[in-house]
């Protein structure tokens, strides 16, 4: 009697879900995937995140058997191309290259937002990260960061950051509000902008990412004052952290990562974590992200959850350093 009522129950579960129309999702997520997939860059061309993203499709497409398009959506600071993954269809064939701006930084410095990052997403992959860092005009007379900071105390010192509440912004507010400085905010257009200023002397610091900043500073044309890592890049040895500098635990990164909308098939986020991770374990794959300026992400913080933990952190950070700040959502 008990399994006959059970059995009874079951039926009347599946049929329910198949007038729900779960049952063709369920099947296209076994076959999956069995056309092309599409990544939304929500940046234009060029750039870390463009870049990351187009190594990303380029090795996942064979492993998936299908072909993986970038898609570049750009608009509101990676919001515009956020909002149109999030909420587009859940199936596993459109995904986001995301990365700080649209997805832990936007949200506390945009008066309106079409999506919820923590809530909109599932985390694919982390595929890297690029270290902040602070560069200084090479005619400055401070040499180290300790110097930069006391001559912003005695005079007017202007550091640059890629835009009014940018991760490079949060960082410089994150330098200030660490050492006591008083480093001077001068938002531009993006972090490339800014260069001919700094070099030219119109600025005389910047806050920026360290694959922009890696060519100006091997050149001479500018100083790498401190990285904010762990441990100093070798890819610029001589360039102290900001740890080494004095300033306890500091570390500022900028990442990419791929998510998925939420809701997708289990199946085929697995089939999307399991081509991602072979992707970024796959031999030349770590030379390529190092020859973009960027440090891949170790095997454990790649893992989904791993990258879902991280995600919130720097969302809970962003959150601190602009209450912190005074910055307005605008």
């Amino acid at each position: 009697m008990t399994t006959q009522y059970h059995r009874r129950d079951l039926v009347r579960a599946f049929a329910a879900m198949a007038g729900t129309g779960l049952f063709p999702q369920l099947s296209r997520a076994a076959d999956y995937p069995d056309r092309p997939i599409k990544f939304v860059v929500p940046f234009n061309a060029g750039g870390n995140v463009d870049g990351v993203g187009r190594l990303l499709a380029a090795a996942m497409g064979p492993l998936l058997g299908q072909p993986v398009v970038v898609d570049n959506k750009a608009g509101a600071g990676g919001s515009l191309g956020a909002a149109a993954v999030a909420q587009g269809p859940a199936d596993g064939y459109t995904l986001l290259v995301g990365s700080n701006g649209p997805l832990t930084v936007n949200p506390f410095v945009q008066a309106k937002q079409n999506y919820d990052p923590l809530k909109d997403f599932v985390p694919i992959v982390l595929a890297c990260v690029v270290p902040h860092v602070l560069l200084a005009n090479k005619d400055l007379p401070a040499k180290t960061l300790k110097d930069l900071i006391a001559l912003s105390k005695r005079e007017a010192v202007s550091c640059a950051s890629s835009g009014i509440g940018s991760s490079t912004h949060l960082t410089l507010e994150r330098v200030n509000a660490s050492t006591g400085g008083r480093l001077m905010h001068v938002p531009y257009r993006g972090g490339n902008s800014l260069v001919p200023d700094l070099l030219g002397g119109t600025i005389q610091t910047a806050c920026m990412e360290f694959s922009t900043a890696l060519q100006l500073h091997k050149s001479g044309k500018a100083r790498i004052l401190a990285v904010a890592s762990p441990q100093r890049s070798p890819l610029a040895p001589d360039a102290p952290t900001f740890i080494e500098s004095g300033v306890r635990d500091f570390t500022a990164y900028s990442f990419v990562g791929l998510l998925a909308p939420a809701r997708t098939p289990e199946a085929a986020a697995r089939k999307l974590i399991a081509a991602a991770q072979a992707a970024l374990a796959a031999p030349g794959m770590e030379e390529r992200l190092q020859a973009l300026g960027v440090e891949p992400a170790s095997a454990a913080m790649r893992a989904p959850a791993a990258f879902g933990a991280y995600l919130h952190d720097e969302y809970e950070r962003s959150r601190e350093t602009v209450r912190a700040a005074g910055i307005r959502a605008e």
